[in-house]
C-alpha cells in the first residue's frame, strides 16, 4: 500500500492534527454558535460541511501538488521551504495574539440541514487561512520523489478529516459548558497558544534542516 506514510510520519502528522483541531478557530465558532442558538443536531450539520470544505481543500492540493512536482522538483521544494517559514510565522502569531473564542449572537430561526452544511461547508472553504494552512501543511508529509504522492496527500486528508470529526462533535456537545469555560479560563487558551507554536516551529525548524543536507 504505497499511499501509506511511514508510521513515525502518520503518528507526527495525526499529533499535529489534533492540536489544530482542538484549538479554537471559526469553524468551532460556528459550531459552538450554532449549538447554542439552534441546537446540538443543526451544529453537527455544520461539522459536516466544515468536512467538506477540507475535502475539497484536500483534493486541490493533492493534484496541484501532484502536477507542481512533475513540472518542477524546484517549485515543489520553495513551496515546502515557503511552508516551513509559514508555520513559523503561525507559532508567532499564536504567541503575540492567541487563540479567540468569541460565540456570536445567532439569530432564533431554525435553519435547515442543507443550510446548516452550507455555512460550515463555506466557512471553511473561503477562509483565506485555511486555504493557505492546506497548501503549506500538508506538502511537509511527502517527498518530491515519491511517486505515490498523490495518494499519500489524499490518504492524509482523509486522516485530517476523520481525527478532526470527533473533536468537532464533541465540542458540539460540550457547546454550553466549553463557550463559558473557554472564555472564562484564558491562561487554558495561552497554553494551547504556547503548544501550538512549539509545534508547529519544530515542523518548521526540522524541514528547512533536512532541505539543508
Amino acid at each position: 500500500m504505497d499511499f501509506l506514510p511511514s508510521l513515525p510520519t502518520l503518528l507526527a502528522f495525526a499529533a499535529a492534527t489534533l492540536l489544530l483541531a482542538a484549538t479554537p478557530g471559526p469553524d468551532m465558532t460556528l459550531s459552538i454558535s450554532r449549538s447554542l442558538a439552534q441546537g446540538k443536531k443543526a451544529a453537527l450539520f455544520v461539522v459536516v460541511g466544515t468536512s467538506l470544505g477540507i475535502v475539497v481543500h484536500t483534493m486541490l492540493v493533492a493534484f496541484g501538488i501532484s502536477a507542481l512536482i512533475t513540472a518542477s522538483p524546484t517549485a515543489f521544494l520553495i513551496l515546502k521551504t515557503g511552508g516551513a517559514a509559514y508555520l513559523f510565522w503561525l507559532a508567532m502569531q499564536a504567541i503575540r495574539f492567541g487563540s479567540k473564542l468569541t460565540v456570536a449572537k445567532v439569530e432564533d430561526k431554525r435553519g435547515t440541514a442543507l443550510s446548516n452544511i452550507s455555512s460550515g461547508f463555506w466557512v471553511n472553504l473561503l477562509n483565506p487561512k485555511v486555504i493557505i494552512f492546506f497548501m503549506t501543511f500538508l506538502p511537509q508529509f511527502v517527498s518530491a520523489g515519491d511517486p505515490a504522492v498523490t495518494q499519500k496527500l489524499l490518504f492524509l486528508g482523509l486522516c485530517f478529516i476523520l481525527i478532526g470529526m470527533p473533536v468537532n462533535a464533541a465540542v458540539v456537545f460540550a457547546a454550553d459548558w466549553l463557550a463559558s469555560w473557554l472564555q472564562s479560563n484564558r491562561k487554558v487558551l495561552r497554553g494551547m497558544d504556547y503548544t501550538f507554536a512549539g509545534v508547529f516551529s519544530i515542523f518548521a525548524a526540522k524541514i528547512l534542516l533536512t532541505q539543508a543536507r
